[in-house]
């Protein structure tokens, strides 16, 4: 068991309808992009052609602090606001998919952007699983 799911099984009041396994997922998963994406820019720094990933870079680091603020809004229960989290779940969902998308451009070349990648298609599922469990379609 992680400690973001005992977290939330040891949380004081009731987290009402919210599906707790996909709540942990979606908060690993940003998490885990927040810290990949960081990784694969600062790689990307590290290229002969950084140049020519000036796009990928900038994506990366604007996936990472998204992803970062919706795990810790997420990690929040107090006063929660259900159209807050949906539209920061929306909005890191789609902020994953550009990233996904600009670094399997870059992928075959540079294994860091593979990883990155996967990250990224990975939190946006576990974000898009999330809206739907709470009553709203996915972001696609």
């Amino acid at each position: 068991m992680s400690h973001i799911t005992s977290m939330l099984e040891t949380y004081p009041k009731d987290l009402g309808g919210i599906d707790r396994q996909k709540l942990a997922e979606c908060i690993a998963a940003c998490f885990e992009c927040a810290q990949t994406c960081t990784a694969c820019a600062d790689a990307c720094l590290s290229e002969d052609m950084v140049a020519e990933l000036t796009k990928c870079i900038r994506t990366n680091l604007d996936c990472a602090d998204i992803c970062a603020t919706t795990g810790n809004i997420l990690s929040r229960h107090t006063g929660y606001d259900a159209n807050i989290t949906q539209a920061v779940l929306a909005a890191c969902a789609a902020a994953c998919k550009r990233c996904a998308d600009e670094c399997e451009r870059h992928a075959d070349m540079h294994a860091h952007c593979r990883v990155c990648a996967e990250a990224c298609r990975r939190c946006e599922n576990a974000c898009n699983e999330l809206l739907e469990s709470l009553g709203r379609g996915t972001t696609e």
